[in-house]
């Protein structure tokens, strides 16, 4: 060992004197290490990645193929999740298929002469085999020179350790798998590493570390030969989005990693390549046209009819459909449904343009409504003085001005619907795609195929709507893992709706959104309601426009649909509901709590945590907890999962107030299992709330 130190020694000071003696000052970007965190190469380092970011990297080399994502949750906190295909060393001879999730907080920035310090969780949830903790500081030295060093446990105290500081460590208790090893963290040996990284130019970066992990299991096994503790490594960044690593291992290994690396601030395609808004049109002074700013046009009847008319066809070249208004001599409400803009503040702005260069001067009170599934949502007052003197200010200035408001408590018994807006039908036929991703017997499944969709909405908050789906390609179908759950299979029998139901009705349903009272939102769906069940659904929301909290109650009776995903039904029902809270924590954060019964019957609670960006992108996890026995649910212990929106004007630059959303889960279990149902309520209203609008209003002029 102590030959190996000194060797490690040397080469890491051959770097820092190279870096020393260089005089062109290219600097050091943020860099992931083999687990997809900061890091070195096998040891973490202390640095963060900025805020929002998300890394996906694949690793492989003899020992294990890692694929890893990570966020960067918050400017200090970072997550992982990773997938590993580890040789059969743990599984007598099969390959392991290994789901993990790491987790890391820097503690102390950098400062003056003092480094950055982190404390970190590796493999802290699952089966252990990469298990580990550490603490670790890392100091720039020179713009183009970082130095790590720290102390680890677990896997990284397995090789060259100083003692067991704080107590021995307990043998891994595995059970089902999926549970937190937290009698395991910081226990049993330590063990130092350190290394150094240097910007040799501004796209390549030179690495050596002193690793602590032993890789006990995998030398023992014959996987590969550890005979240094010395690892170099080279990253070429090609941009800013992707790099490549290589590195050399244990004095016997090559390896190689892809890292791409994902700002959802920072769109693909440029924004703006919607068409331009129209311009505020200024009224007269009142002293210079005085006849203007007369109200005798109330007095005509085909005035209203015709300024409705003007407004519908203008607002739809904008894609909105004006609902209905009501207008008289000094005050207008318009309720708008907004079709192409993800940002409600921009329909909000457009609108209010509109408004100026359709009405008579003497309305100076503009009260826009947004609509939503047939629902009056959310009001915003604003004054035509202020918009018109506000123009060429900045967003916040028109804010400042604007009022929110419930519009089902201050309804305008004058409102007049626009002619032609119900009954309407719309249909859309697309491709699909779906994805069986980290599964334990293979990495990756696939379907692809058409999916042909219909909305027929009979009157405001009537809707019929289903889809039809067909694949085209895919082997998704070709899965040979059947459920070994022990418990009624609500939803471990997955696999049989994707090779029976093609093609298949994924929902067919007939729904009712109402306002029963004020800050109170309904909704009411029958039918197909999803791929494995149908039946009735009724939701209940209080969320007053100006809150931060909203609270909801959903009750379902639902029974099993065949395999097929057509008409038929298998023998299992349920009755299955959930109460919910729903809290905007501010600086894109929202928390959320379901208590309630679950498809099994089991009862227990759901609790998900959300970041979300201004543009729409957001990034979540959940955790459900139940009073289902570990050993009933199976592998996992529990069910858990991350979960992805991506809005899909961010990959276009076009205007769209579509979304892309999935869920990624380690296993798809029957415990804590949940309906799901399009259209719930919260999901549906929020973005037109006060909140919401407030977080997005910089797009009120786009």
């Amino acid at each position: 060992m102590r030959g190996t130190m000194i060797t490690g020694l040397g080469a890491a000071s051959g770097i820092a004197i190279a870096a020393v003696m260089a005089y062109a000052e290219p600097s050091l970007d943020y860099s992931a290490g083999t687990f997809g965190l900061p890091g070195l190469i096998d040891m973490p380092t202390a640095e963060s990645a900025p805020e929002g970011m998300i890394n996906a990297s694949v690793f492989r080399f003899e020992g294990a193929l890692r694929i890893t994502a990570t966020f960067q949750v918050t400017d200090r906190l970072s997550g992982a999740f990773r997938y590993s295909r580890v040789p059969g060393i743990f599984t007598n001879g099969s390959a392991l298929y290994d789901r993990s999730f790491d987790v890391q907080y820097r503690l102390l920035d950098e400062a003056g002469w003092r480094p950055a310090v982190a404390i970190g969780l590796r493999d802290f949830i699952g089966t252990g085999i990469y298990s580990g903790e550490y603490i670790v500081a890392s100091k720039t030295l020179t713009p183009r020179l970082r130095a790590t060093a720290g102390l680890g446990w677990g896997r990284l105290g397995s090789h060259g350790d100083i003692g067991s500081p704080f107590g021995t460590r307990p043998a891994l208790n595995f059970g089902q798998g999926g549970k937190a090893n937290t009698d395991q963290w910081f226990r049993g040996p330590a063990a130092p590493f350190f290394g150094l990284a240097w910007a040799a130019t501004d796209k390549l970066t030179l690495k050596a570390e002193y690793s602590s992990d032993g890789y006990p299991s995998e030398t023992a096994a014959g996987t590969f030969s550890r005979d240094s503790s010395v690892n170099f490594g080279a990253e070429y960044r090609f941009n800013k989005s992707a790099s490549l690593s290589a590195y050399y291992l244990y004095g016997s290994e090559v390896g190689l990693q892809f890292n791409l690396t994902l700002d959802p601030r920072r769109p693909p395609a440029p924004s703006g390549l919607e068409t331009a808004p129209l311009p505020v049109r200024p009224r007269p002074a009142y002293a210079a046209d005085p006849g203007a700013w007369a109200t005798d046009w109330t007095e005509d009847p085909e005035v209203r009819p015709g300024i409705q008319t003007a407004l519908a066809k203008a607002l739809a070249k904008d894609g909105q459909v004006l609902e209905s208004m009501a207008l008289s001599a000094t005050s207008v409400e318009v309720r708008i449904r907004n079709q192409r803009y993800l940002s409600q503040p921009q329909a909000v702005g457009r609108t209010a343009r509109a408004l100026t260069r359709a009405l008579p001067p003497s309305v100076e009170t503009f009260v826009i409504t947004s609509m939503t599934e047939g629902m009056p949502a959310s009001s915003v007052t604003l004054s035509r003085s202020d918009i018109e003197r506000l123009e060429s200010e900045e967003s916040a200035e028109i804010l400042r001005t604007a009022r929110f408001s419930d519009p089902a408590a201050v309804a305008d018994p004058g409102l007049v619907p626009s002619p032609g807006v119900y009954p309407r039908f719309v249909w859309s036929l697309a491709p699909y795609g779906e994805a069986s991703v980290f599964d334990p017997d293979d990495p990756l499944r696939a379907d692809f195929g058409l999916k042909l969709s219909g909305k027929y909405e009979l009157r405001p908050g009537l809707v019929a709507a289903g889809s039809i789906r067909k694949k085209l390609i895919g082997n998704l179908d070709d899965s040979t893992r059947t459920s070994d759950s022990t418990v009624y299979h609500v939803r471990s029998d997955l696999v049989e709706y994707q090779k029976q139901g093609d093609p298949g009705i994924d929902n067919l349903t007939l729904a009712w959104y109402s306002r029963p009272a004020p800050n109170l939102y309904g909704r009411v769906t029958v039918g197909l309601l999803e791929r494995m069940y149908g039946g009735v659904s009724g939701e209940l929301l209080w969320k007053p426009v100006d809150s931060r909290l909203a609270l909801g109650v959903e009750v379902n009776q639902v029974k099993q649909r065949d395999f097929d995903t057509l008409f038929t039904f298998r023998d299992y029902e349920a009755t299955t509901g959930h109460v919910s809270a729903y809290y905007d924590f501010g600086h894109g954060f929202l928390g959320q709590v379901d208590v309630g019964r679950y498809l099994l019957g089991d009862w227990g609670a759901t609790v998900t945590l959300d970041r979300e960006f201004a543009n729409g992108w957001k990034v979540g996890a959940y955790a459900t907890f139940t009073d289902l026995s570990s050993a009933d649910f199976g592998e996992g212990s529990f069910d858990k999962g991350v979960r992805l929106t991506i809005p899909v004007a961010w990959t276009t630059g076009k205007p769209s107030v579509n979304k892309v959303s999935t869920t990624i889960k380690p296993l798809n279990r029957d415990g804590g299992a949940r309906l799901e149902v399009d259209g719930r309520l919260y999901e549906t209203i929020r973005s037109t709330h006060q909140g919401d609008q407030q977080v997005q209003w910089g797009r009120f002029w786009r």
